[in-house]
């Protein structure tokens, strides 16, 4: 019986070691942390044995193979101990992929992947698909190949989990953008995280789809660089294509082998420029699934944005507040700025993943009134943008409560608060969403 460790026991993990036990494999789960008391809970119904708060080394290195969570970077000490002495590294997204026979629509980038995954499912599932949602949101890949079945999977892929997979291929492949992002966990090197992201490519046969952002001057310097079998769609808002998603007046046209679709982008769900991108990525995508036409067009103008991405919360004393919790990137932010059209109350701050501020200089010089800084150490907030909003017009707070409470004193009638990090929420929060329901919830109480 082959020997299988999983190394973190959080959603990914749990659910490669069910897969795992499913499977017949002698499984083992270790965390260095503490298991949330659900997850333990999973792992004893399983009878799956585990160890938190530390790793045994005698337990760990007799794998025959290890599945490692996306979270854990491969400096971590034992994983160098296992890479050491050769012992296989997969992420569950690679593990998962060897018992799945599902098509697999999978969608990575450094944004709109979240939002653009969640509308690609609406679509699958409106037109009747038996669709599972999974990857780097929702219920595990590994945990729902384990013990549902489903004909399609739409996952959303981070380079984390993309970083461990060497065998996996997705029969649709879509990169909605890249832009600098977690280049602390990629040698502070842009080409590497790059390559990280192209890896969801790398298994493409012809007769399978690439979908992809022909606006963005990464991917395609990138996409120049290599050679790749699938059919090519790209998706743009500068020029006409013969197949993929272009404008044209103001509608979204949608190309795909010898069908051509349009819908009008005043009756999108989703505003901005950026959730056109989205809406395009997700079309293609469900046009290269067969979806119909018309199902198409009548997901795009149902479709409800998603939890902590650019969520509207409350309107208190003519103040909106907006939840955009999801934004851990200077690029996200960028976004979410972009697409405000009264004075903001911008909440940022948290764990600083080696960010460029520079780049919203104008937007916030246009667009900004105040800053409420949300983090353990804003130095860096501070020197980028003191000078734009002035001393007196950037705060430092502790809490998700701190901050509502000082971004409600400085916003006026008309005004709109807006939380949009751009940073890691592990400062003071367990993950980004538990920063945007505590910000929710401190709404509430105003």
């Amino acid at each position: 019986m082959a020997r299988l460790v999983v190394l973190g026991g959080a959603e990914s993990g749990i659910g490669a070691a069910v897969l795992a036990k499913v499977k017949g494999f002698d499984v083992f789960l270790s965390d260095n942390g503490k298991i949330r008391e659900d997850y333990a809970q999973t792992l004893k119904k399983w009878d799956i044995p585990f160890e938190e708060g530390g790793h045994t080394e005698s337990l760990i290195l007799n794998a025959d193979e290890v599945v490692k969570s996306p979270g854990i970077p491969s400096e971590a000490p034992m994983v160098r101990k296992l890479a050491d002495q050769g012992t296989h590294i997969i992420s569950e997204i690679e593990f998962a992929a060897r018992y799945d026979s599902a098509r697999k629509i999978c969608i990575t980038g450094s944004n709109g992947k979240t939002t653009t995954t969640t509308l690609i499912h609406y679509l699958l599932t409106n037109a009747g698909l038996n669709v599972g949602l999974g990857g780097n949101i929702g219920k595990s890949y590994a945990m729902q190949v384990a013990t549902e079945h489903h004909d399609y999977y739409v996952l959303e892929i981070s380079s984390f989990q993309l970083d461990n997979c060497y065998d996996f291929r997705p029969d649709i492949a879509i990169i909605m953008n890249i832009t600098p992002d977690h280049l602390d966990r990629y040698d502070h090197k842009m080409e590497n995280y790059v390559k990280a992201k192209f890896r969801i490519t790398q298994n493409l046969r012809p007769e399978d789809c690439f979908i992809f952002d022909s606006d963005d001057e990464i991917t395609i310097a990138h996409l120049n660089k290599i050679v790749l079998q699938a059919k090519m769609l790209p998706f743009t808002q500068k020029e006409e294509v013969s197949q993929g998603a272009f404008i044209r007046d103001e509608s979204i046209v949608v190309r795909y082998e010898e069908d051509e679709t349009e819908i009008y982008l005043k009756e999108l769900a989703l505003g901005g420029r950026h959730n056109i991108y989205n809406s395009m990525a997700a079309a293609l995508a469900a046009k290269a699934s067969g979806i119909d036409n018309k199902v198409i067009r009548d997901s795009l103008k149902s479709f409800q944005p998603i939890e902590h991405r650019l969520e509207p919360v409350l309107s208190i004393r003519d103040v909106l507040y907006i939840n955009d919790s999801k934004a851990t990137n200077v690029d996200s932010a960028w976004y979410a700025l972009e697409c405000q059209t009264k004075p903001v109350v911008w909440i940022v701050g948290g764990k600083d993943k080696g960010n460029d501020y520079s780049v919203l200089n104008n937007l916030v010089k246009e667009k900004v009134k105040a800053i409420v800084c949300l983090g353990v150490d804003n130095t860096k907030i501070h020197d980028s943008f003191e000078s734009i909003v002035g001393s007196d017009r950037i705060v430092d707070t502790s809490s998700a409560e701190e901050a509502v409470k000082a971004a409600a004193g400085l916003a006026s009638s008309g005004d709109v608060v807006l939380l949009s990090p751009c940073c890691a929420s592990f400062d003071l929060f367990s993950s980004y969403e538990d920063r945007g329901r505590q910000f929710k919830e401190a709404v509430r109480k105003l």
